[in-house]
């Protein structure tokens, strides 16, 4: 089969995108809630000097991590349900499974922290919604969640309109705020001030400093969590109007995005000390923005991270739902959850997925839990679909296809065009660096959240075992029984840690 990966493809020309388009699609998916709170995340646990080197491996993991999917989009086109599809034909039924259903369980507790963030900085103009108003809060999170429900078991679908009015309503601001900053506020001396972090206490050790490599793990699931979307650009690939804009496209909307997220986390440590920086709360772009400015300074920010997070609760709430969809209609959970409506809605797995969201809000009300614990939660089960999607990406470059396939009788595709030796070469180097760099994010990560993330999979894990055994077909492969163990093993211990009392959201 011949390398299609330049051709205009086969949809109507009226159907296609342009390359600035398709960048648009790409800023507009990764930035959401998590800049607005970078300048405390960040100086939360780091220095700028540290910051630096940690920005250093983001960039170039985060990058690697976008080149995989489009790499993978080039060479299986025909595998169009994105992470779940990938992982699923080339390491076989149970980690295509298990990789699903983390990318889900952290799209749910990304709802939960878009609505909080979302009601926190309401605070800023109605004091109903203000710090310390957690039970308010969870009330009008919980009313939030059935609305987009009801709304979108309807059929309601997100309009190209929609995409346009939030981006604009993200950059705005934070351009405003780049600006000012870069004119106004921005000291030097605030800056260099401590530099490496020898001087300052991070955390809960008030007894010493952070090493510097404590620092640079301690921003990681941070930086990740505001890259979190770009993997979506391979499912633009199939849309565009020359397929070359898709590598293009990637690079140039990663490059957008960095810039962004780099500028506000630097220009932030020129206005405040770390320390001031580290207590403000979860809307700190605004709290920079008022110390430089005043008070309207934070009404503008607050105001555009209302509308651009109300706009990526509504549209991630619509998608969540598909990886519980397609997983049921492959026949890897009950059949009933695939279940499509007169008005083409998945309104079962839709519904399924807003009952576990209400679930989580009350978990979190119930632990006091704050935005960033919900971030590493969260990103922690994001990490589990890269991690396996750079490990097919290498095997396809070594081996020439995955270690397993999908059960016999499935629908699934798994042929594609073939690359040249160069192209191999680049992939494969693309894929390795993405792998180191997601295994060292799990090592990064701390600990509990990564355990918490276990626990979270088994049930998926149980459902999957029974719908497979109902449908007599094979339950694990013997790759899939070391991921199941561990999986297990992992879950087992996170549990006896929090009946002991140490370990807790």
């Amino acid at each position: 089969m011949t390398d299609t990966s330049t051709d205009p493809g086969t949809l109507p020309r009226r159907d296609t995108v342009r390359l600035p388009t398709l960048v648009s699609l790409i800023v507009g998916s990764c930035v959401g809630a998590g800049i607005f709170a970078l300048p405390q995340n960040i100086s939360a646990v780091a220095s700028p000097g540290a910051a630096i080197i940690g920005w250093v491996i983001t960039g170039i993991g985060m990058l690697c991590v976008a080149f995989v999917f489009q790499a993978l989009a080039q060479r299986k086109p025909n595998l169009d349900s994105g992470v779940y599809s990938y992982v699923r034909g080339g390491l076989g039924d149970f980690v295509g499974f298990a990789s699903g259903w983390g990318y889900w369980l952290g799209s749910i507790i990304a709802q939960v922290g878009y609505a909080t963030l979302f009601f926190g900085s309401l605070g800023h103009f109605l004091p109903l919604f203000a710090d310390g108003q957690s039970l308010v809060q969870a009330f009008f999170v919980s009313g939030l969640n059935w609305v987009i429900f009801l709304a979108l078991s309807r059929g309601v679908r997100q309009a190209a309109v929609l995409n346009v009015v939030t981006t604009a309503a993200k950059l705005l601001p934070i351009l405003a705020f780049l600006g000012i900053l870069v004119f106004a506020g921005f000291h030097t001396e605030i800056f260099t001030a401590d530099f490496w972090g020898s001087a300052n206490t991070f955390g809960d050790n008030a007894d010493e400093a952070a090493s510097l490599s404590d620092q640079v793990k301690g921003m990681m699931l941070f930086t990740v969590w505001a890259f979190i979307g770009v993997e979506g650009a391979s499912t633009y690939s199939r849309r565009a109007r020359r397929r070359k804009d898709v590598s293009m496209a990637t690079l140039l909307g990663f490059l957008t995005v960095f810039l962004l997220l780099v500028m506000v986390s630097f220009l932030s440590y020129g206005v405040a000390p770390r320390e001031e920086l580290a207590a403000m709360g979860d809307n700190s772009m605004a709290e920079v923005l008022e110390l430089v400015v005043g008070p309207w300074g934070a009404g503008l920010v607050s105001i555009g991270l209302c509308i651009s997070v109300l706009g990526a609760y509504v549209s991630w709430q619509m998608l969540c739902a598909e990886p519980i969809t397609l997983m049921a209609q492959d026949g890897l959970l009950p059949r009933k959850l695939g279940y499509i409506n007169q008005r083409g809605a998945p309104v079962v797995a839709q519904l399924f997925s807003a009952i576990v969201i209400q679930l989580f809000i009350v978990i979190f009300y119930l632990n006091e839990s704050a935005y960033t614990t919900m971030v590493q939660l969260a990103t922690s089960l994001y990490l589990i679909p890269y991690l396996f999607s750079a490990l097919y990406l290498v095997f396809l470059c070594t081996r020439g296809e995955g270690i397993s396939h999908p059960d016999a009788g499935t629908k699934f595709d798994l042929s594609g065009p073939t690359v040249g030796a160069p192209t191999n070469r680049r992939h494969l180097l693309i894929g390795a660096l993405a792998f180191v760099y997601s295994l060292w994010l799990f090592y990064a990560a701390d600990v509990k959240y990564v355990l918490m993330g276990m626990v979270l999979i088994v049930p998926g894990m149980i459902a999957y075992v029974v719908t497979r055994r109902r449908a007599g077909g094979r339950v694990f492969n013997a790759f899939e029984w070391v991921i199941a163990v561990g999986v297990t093993v992992a879950a087992v211990v996170a549990v006896v840690l929090i009946a002991q009392g140490t370990l807790s959201l």
